[in-house]
């Protein structure tokens, strides 16, 4: 008996093409699955580009997951190798980069959540911790945001004159101090409120407000303001 032939991409009607329906009703009109088949492009011998972006997804548990797998993870599925795992960590990356350069500034920020809002997609996918300054001008309009450091936030490594040297620089009249928890959990340790205390002191005698520390965590965030801790 002849053995069945598996079906492909190219035996599929050209109407159910994954690129053809893109160019046919727009990238918005296609599926998740057919979007990330596109970036694939090919399959293997045994399954389609199609059956590989589903087995992506699975894999993620769902699309907002994605950013997490790693390459190393991606090449643990069938038909995934180094070349397919780095287009898939590529169009990740892209996206991410789109959606810092939309952030855009002069934006106003008023509260704990503007904060969060404004710089969760940024960080939610960070793998390890990353402490930052949000520099307002007097009308609380964000004039930037500056990367202090990269690492687990310690007093050894956070310099007081290099966060307002970059306030003094920006003509700034306040600052948001802003770090992320890649835990998930953002309650604050005993070292985040000593550093938070010690700037804050700083920030009266530069006279540089600081308004507030936001700890990022999955999905939610800590405002000392909030708790009082400042």
């Amino acid at each position: 008996m002849e053995e069945e032939r598996r079906l492909t991409i190219k035996d599929m009607p050209v109407e159910e093409r994954p690129r053809e329906r893109l160019l046919a009703l727009g990238a918005e009109k296609v599926s998740n699955a057919e979007l990330l088949a596109v970036i694939l492009r090919t399959g293997t011998l045994k399954d389609t580009a199609l059956d590989l972006a589903q087995m992506v997804l699975a894999r993620a548990g769902n699309l907002r997951e994605m950013p997490y797998l790693t390459v190393e993870e991606l090449m643990e599925i069938r038909g995934i190798g180094p070349a397919k795992a780095v287009q898939v960590k590529a169009a990740l990356e892209l996206g991410r980069r789109m959606v810092v350069a939309s952030r855009g500034y002069n934006v106003d920020i008023t509260s704990p959540e503007d904060v969060f809002n404004y710089m969760m997609e940024e960080m939610r996918y960070l793998e390890q911790e990353e402490f930052r300054i949000i520099l307002l001008n007097i009308k609380n309009k964000v004039l930037g945001v500056e990367t202090i450091f990269r690492g687990g936030l310690n007093s050894s490594i956070v310099h007081p004159r290099e966060i307002f040297r970059l306030a003094l620089r920006r003509s700034a009249a306040s600052l948001i101090l802003l770090h992320n928890h890649p835990s998930g959990d953002p309650t604050p340790s005993a070292e985040d409120i000593s550093i938070t205390r010690r700037l804050v002191e700083a920030g009266e005698v530069m006279g540089v407000n600081i308004l507030d520390h936001i700890i990022m965590g999955e999905g939610r965030f800590l405002s000392f303001r909030e708790k009082g801790l400042i």
